[in-house]
């Protein structure tokens, strides 16, 4: 998991260093991720898992989400720093949070308490316009946000497909990714300065690899240190993104993330929702 989210801290970089338009970083990133995909499923000799018509859909559904989340996530990258579009992104649990409520789900005091925390460290972030930032940082924190909407749905859909294994989902999300930017990839910019280099590295190891890792991560820890290990993601993003281009947070940005992070640990890990349920076992245990 730790080596997971390491490798996950450094995409910005390698998308920003490739110097390529976002809808051509994406897409051969599914390509190449979902051949290395194919090539690890084939080693661990595992059978593809039965798809009906409606697990299909759904995990061809979760792949336009996903797409849609890399498209968002990277075009923000180009507006703000790796560092604060990493941050933003981290709302993605708040997210979740919201669309239960759509469908019709009670949310509690604690986790209200944590989404308007992380609505706070939005606003504190969006503050430092006020000093002097043109509109770009807004469209940046708008795109980040949406790409972490399209991830919260993602995740919804793929909970739908439990009896498909992760990695056969995220094969078939990236066919379909491949598939969809197919007609929007520029293939006239292939020359001898391709950035194949950069791309290989996006598709085999931040695709195949760190699927491979996450995955195996998921179904071996308990979800409080899954929800712990997941924070070194924004951390490595915003040191790789000061050493690699030298962007720094200010002030207003360092609270502002600092809020929204703690605002995601607390939700994630489960903060005063814990100890509520220990109070209330005691005291169904006490009326024994």
């Amino acid at each position: 998991m730790s080596l997971a989210m390491l490798i996950s801290g450094s995409i910005g970089a390698f998308v920003l260093l490739s110097g390529l338009p976002v809808i051509d970083v994406v897409f051969w990133r599914c390509v190449i991720g979902a051949v290395a995909l194919f090539i690890f499923i084939r080693l661990s000799r595992k059978p593809f898992s039965p798809l009906t018509r409606v697990t299909l859909l759904l995990a061809i559904a979760g792949g336009v989400a996903l797409v849609i989340n890399w498209l968002l996530l990277f075009a923000a990258y180009e507006r703000i720093s790796i560092g604060m579009s990493t941050v933003v992104y981290n709302t993605q649990p708040f997210m979740l949070v919201l669309m239960g409520m759509a469908m019709g789900e009670r949310v509690s005091l604690v986790k209200w308490g944590w989404l308007i925390l992380a609505f706070l460290g939005v606003v504190t972030l969006l503050s430092s316009e006020l000093n002097g930032h043109d509109g770009s940082l807004f469209t940046g924190v708008a795109l980040a946000l949406g790409a972490a909407f399209f991830y919260a749905l993602t995740a919804i859909i793929t909970r739908k497909l439990q009896t498909i294994a992760p990695q056969h989902i995220a094969f078939i999300q990236v066919v379909t990714g491949a598939l969809m930017l197919l007609p929007l990839a520029h293939f006239s910019a292939l020359s001898d300065s391709f950035p194949w280099g950069i791309l290989l590295t996006l598709g085999i190891v931040h695709t195949g690899i760190m699927y491979q890792l996450l995955y195996s991560a998921i179904q071996k820890l308990p979800t409080p240190i899954i929800g712990s290990l997941s924070f070194i993601y924004p951390l490595v993003a915003i040191i790789v993104d000061n050493v690699v281009f030298g962007h720094t947070l200010n002030a207003w940005q360092i609270v502002g993330g600092a809020l929204i992070l703690l605002a995601a640990a607390g939700n994630n890990l489960g903060w005063g929702t814990k100890k509520k349920a220990l109070r209330q076992q005691g005291l169904e245990q006490k009326a024994r």
